[in-house]
């Protein structure tokens, strides 16, 4: 199964975003062990380079998307380190067409109808919007599918995991879930949140 077709038919992703490497490889470990299968590392630093690589050299491990990715040689150097998939928080051409020559998918992030259409003229397979819950949370997702129901699109930015079914009931392929998995929890905790989330999407299935 390709990439983006995993993502569909998981629904489900975990976001990441931190500059501990340790403390990272621990959470994402607790996230997969609670059966979170998709994990988004957004980079911010080296480190977290270092860390894709080591994941995805790994036989038994998530998927991973390098979240964060603006420039060229930010995308050359996740694909390099063995991210399956590249997320942009922006709609870049440049990244298009490097994505498409290393046959890596690029998932671009709108926040409004007319960056959401831009982004799927530019042949995006995924669009993830983001930040979905200030902008009206799942209602706003149906709102913007409603005229334009040819779009897939994933969900993310401050969700919650009871919110998790009324995502996708509005008409998301899968949904993203951040600090709501890890923040201010131990690892024992994180790997009972994953488990969680997991089983409000097998509900929803």
């Amino acid at each position: 199964m390709n990439p983006i077709d995993k993502i569909s038919a998981e629904k489900l992703f975990a976001v990441l975003r931190m500059q501990e490497e340790n403390k990272a490889k621990d959470i994402i470990k607790a996230l997969y062990d609670g059966g979170i299968k998709i994990i988004e590392v957004v980079i911010e630093t080296p480190e977290m380079v270092k860390l894709i690589e080591e994941i995805t050299k790994q036989d038994d491990r998530p998927m991973i998307m390098a979240g964060g990715i603006i420039t060229q040689r930010q995308a050359q150097v996740a694909i390099n380190s063995g991210a399956d998939v590249i997320v942009s928080p922006v709609t870049q051409m440049n990244l298009v067409r490097l994505c498409k020559t290393q046959r890596t998918p690029l998932i671009m992030t709108a926040a409004t109808p007319n960056e959401a259409y831009s982004a799927w003229k530019a042949r995006t397979q995924l669009i993830k919007i983001s930040p979905t819950n200030p902008m009206g949370g799942a209602d706003y997702i149906e709102d913007l599918l409603r005229p334009m129901r040819f779009l897939d699109v994933i969900a993310a930015g401050s969700i919650q995991i009871d919110d998790i079914p009324a995502y996708l009931r509005a008409g998301a392929k899968a949904v993203g879930i951040g600090r709501a998995l890890y923040k201010d929890v131990d690892l024992t905790e994180i790997k009972e949140l994953a488990e969680e989330a997991v089983e409000k999407v097998r509900l929803f299935k």
